[in-house]
């Protein structure tokens, strides 16, 4: 495999990914950083983070807006819910551990 063809499965793989967390909008962020130490905000920030790198202008909200499919600040208005207290334990928990 070249680096293209594995580049064009990387992004297929992200698409599908960015798909699957559309789908699952009742998962919140918290629970992604619980289960596994990332969440869509950790992936908006690692997608700026590379834009910058190939030198194409993009900051956190435009980051944020691809990943969440719509503004960050609607997408917490109509889906975030506050954090339960064992949620709020867990992710302690989950912290300290790293």
């Amino acid at each position: 495999m070249d680096t293209q063809q594995q580049q064009q499965i990387e992004s297929q793989v992200l698409r599908r990914l960015l798909a699957h967390l559309d789908e699952r909008k009742d998962v919140q962020n918290i629970d992604l950083m619980i289960l596994a130490g990332f969440c869509r905000n950790c992936l908006a920030k690692w997608y700026a983070a590379a834009a910058l790198e190939a030198g194409q202008e993009m900051d956190l909200e435009q980051a944020r807006e691809l990943i969440y499919g719509m503004p960050y600040k609607a997408w917490k208005e109509r889906y975030q819910l506050e954090a339960t207290p064992q949620q709020q334990a867990a992710y302690d928990a989950a912290q300290k551990a790293d």
